[in-house]
């Protein structure tokens, strides 16, 4: 694996641009000199009203909603629009983060609703959730729902409905096609789908791969890619740590 340990100085990190330069990633690439461009290998469609009618689901039997993405957020209240359903101002919200919680002002007047967020994930909610056990829960996700909250949900017996509201679709990414990077870093299984969707002859060859979370890592490993780059680690908690402490170790 040494031969693997050549010099960084280009990384393509597959997500949306940041808004600003305040970002880890930014600082990262000043701090080292590297060139680091950002892609979105996934973007999110709305499921059409019309579609979402087949599921029979009725927006009017739910008491309370879980949120566990701003996505799912903005595509309830689009879906609502769009069957013309006006939200109970009673309607309890279940968000997974503060940030969640605090992103819905955008679609309600905050201080008048009742709002309840966790730290980051369902069982941060436990407690919560509990003294609202009576609520008939609807879940909005998308067609690759994350299986934690709805196993946590399953477990607790609460009364829950999946509803899915939109769907991940891989990006066109013909325009990478002749442009190498040094380094490309994932951080979904479906982004890992897509690079195959796009580059069916994908070869790895000195790229080196950097991935973030268990389900990312076996997609690398599935896919017949090295993983060089492991991410979260003890050492490393996040993505742009790891980045830094292989960079130092292969730019001496």
């Amino acid at each position: 694996m040494e031969e693997r340990k050549k010099k960084v100085k280009s990384i393509l990190v597959t997500l949306p641009k940041p808004e600003n330069d305040k970002n880890p990633y930014t600082e990262l690439a000043k701090k080292l000199n590297l060139k680091i461009d950002f892609r979105s290998f996934i973007h999110v469609e709305g499921v059409p009203a019309k579609d979402f009618r087949k599921d029979k689901i009725n927006l009017a039997d739910f008491s309370a909603v879980i949120f566990t993405s701003r996505n799912s957020a903005d595509h309830f209240f689009r879906i609502c629009e769009e069957m013309r359903f006006e939200v109970p101002v009673e309607m309890k919200y279940f968000c997974l983060s503060e940030t969640i919680a605090l992103y819905l002002q955008k679609y309600i007047q905050y201080r008048k609703r009742k709002i309840f967020f966790g730290k980051q994930t369902a069982s941060d909610l436990a407690e919560v959730l509990k003294k609202h056990s009576g609520e008939k829960f609807l879940y909005p996700c998308s067609d690759v729902a994350a299986e934690e909250t709805q196993k946590f949900l399953l477990e607790n017996g609460y009364n829950f409905t999946p509803a899915v509201l939109f769907r991940t679709v891989c990006s066109d990414l013909s325009d990478l096609a002749d442009v190498f990077y040094d380094v490309i870093a994932f951080f979904s299984p479906s982004s890992i789908q897509s690079l195959y969707k796009n580059f069916p002859d994908f070869k790895q060859n000195n790229t080196r791969i950097a991935a973030f979370g268990a389900t990312t890592h076996k997609a690398v490993l599935e896919a017949g890619l090295i993983l060089d780059i492991p991410a979260p680690t003890p050492a490393a908690p996040s993505m742009t740590m790891a980045i830094e402490q292989y960079c130092k170790l292969v730019n001496k």
